[in-house]
């Protein structure tokens, strides 16, 4: 397993832990033909005009990792027109505060000049230019990126609910769209690594645990579960004629050739980032009357075992927990703070390399309800982070500020040390 020599530390070494944090940055330009409503999540939690005061919050924490995205659709607001006036000030704000940004460079929406969205012929070029002029700017002091945040997601709310550019429905939509997203990932990829071959590249996807107690059901169940990880296998050339989704996906419209395509161009995972929540990550299925359905139990921390077991297994690459967190009262959110952070510790002690938990949001965010909707932004507050959100948009602290911030301080003793010959052990 190889280590990543970064100014973020020497992330598989069995001393090294990432405690880190970030702000929610949904990007949804597009806007809701009801209301008119967009989506910035930086816009409506006063980002923009307070991220100094927020990175202030940061430092409190102690933490040196942020999980950071940066808005493209104001960086390139036409084609060929470059604003980095927010990027600079907020990139260079974190860097003077000795805190090394992961650059989140894109996170579901697209710039709204981009017709089609990911379906435009031209979107994976596009992407990788425009993540090709973020490295150059920051060559030589950035050194992590995730070219897109959660593409099953994206795939999903774009090509399977069609709520989101390009609006595509069903499951061809969902594999058009994610085939296209996809190979902007592995094209931004290829141009990031052209320019700085020292970039960490931290890919990043939502994970979900499929179960039933319905035995007619473990066919769905596995399919259900191996499209949670095609992001992952289509970017790392693991579609080839034996993967269990191959004949789903060319049946739904996909071609030989594409698949072919990925497995030339296939790139290595360095660090794979999970992104899960108690209260949405646990799937189970059940047939009713009205077809098959989807209840979302809140998890246990067991969740993170069984997760990170599977990507272990699957990928052989070091894990990071890159969002989680839990909803409701602080009593709430510390229970599962502590038994997360246990989770973790277990994990670790088995060898398997998860080297880093980040706390995700550090404030609250506003639900996507909110470009839907006609109700004051207020209104689709939730409380999710460290800090809570009132109705001025002031920064109110919890004790979890604390909390958090005695992890962080203790390091890698809150977790414990990663046994890389278990590690190995298990890989082989």
């Amino acid at each position: 397993m190889p280590i990543k020599r970064t100014n973020l530390g020497q992330i598989c070494e069995p001393s090294a832990f990432l405690w880190a944090t970030g702000i929610e940055d949904t990007f949804i330009t597009d806007p809701w033909p009801a209301t008119g409503r967009t989506l910035d999540e930086y816009e409506l939690t006063g980002h923009y005009e307070r991220c100094e005061e927020d990175f202030r919050l940061m430092a409190e924490l102690g933490v040196k990792t942020v999980r950071y995205g940066i808005p493209w659709h104001r960086i390139q607001p036409k084609p060929g027109k470059w604003d980095w006036s927010f990027p600079d000030r907020a990139l260079e704000g974190l860097l003077e505060l000795e805190i090394d940004p992961i650059v989140d460079l894109v996170h579901y929406g697209l710039p709204p000049w981009m017709s089609d969205a990911f379906l435009n012929p031209v979107f994976p070029e596009r992407m990788a230019e425009y993540a090709g002029r973020v490295a150059e700017r920051y060559k030589g002091r950035i050194h992590c990126y995730t070219p897109l945040n959660e593409p099953r997601v994206t795939a999903w709310y774009s090509g399977k609910l069609g709520w989101w550019p390009p609006k595509k429905r069903g499951w061809r939509g969902f594999v058009t769209v994610m085939l296209a997203i996809c190979r902007g990932i592995v094209r931004t990829v290829e141009t990031l690594r052209a320019i700085d071959p020292e970039i960490v590249i931290v890919h990043v996807d939502a994970t979900d645990l499929y179960e039933s107690s319905d035995p007619s059901l473990s066919g769905e169940v596995e399919r259900r579960q191996n499209i949670v990880l095609l992001a992952l296998d289509l970017i790392s050339g693991r579609v080839d004629t034996d993967h269990p989704l191959r004949e789903w996906i060319l049946h739904q419209g996909a071609s030989e050739q594409t698949l072919v395509w990925f497995q030339e161009h296939a790139v290595d995972l360095p660090l794979i980032g999970i992104n899960l929540y108690p209260l949405f990550s646990q799937k189970i299925l059940a047939r009713s009357s009205y077809g098959l359905r989807t209840r979302m139990p809140y998890a246990s921390s067991e969740i993170i075992d069984r997760l990170a077991d599977m990507y272990w297994e699957r990928y052989q690459a070091p894990l990071f927990i890159s969002e989680t967190a839990s909803l409701g009262s602080v009593k709430r959110r510390r229970a599962w703070l502590e038994s997360s952070v246990e989770a973790v510790k277990r994990v670790r002690q088995k060898g398997v390399p998860l080297v880093g938990y980040t706390w995700w949001p550090l404030f609250a965010l506003v639900t996507w309800a909110y470009r839907q909707g006609h109700h004051p932004p207020a209104y689709y507050m939730k409380q999710m982070g460290l800090w809570d959100l009132d109705a001025q948009l002031r920064r109110i602290p919890k004790p979890l500020v604390e909390e958090y911030r005695q992890l962080v301080l203790r390091k890698e003793q809150a977790v414990g040390c990663l046994k890389m010959e278990d590690a190995e052990e298990r890989r082989l």
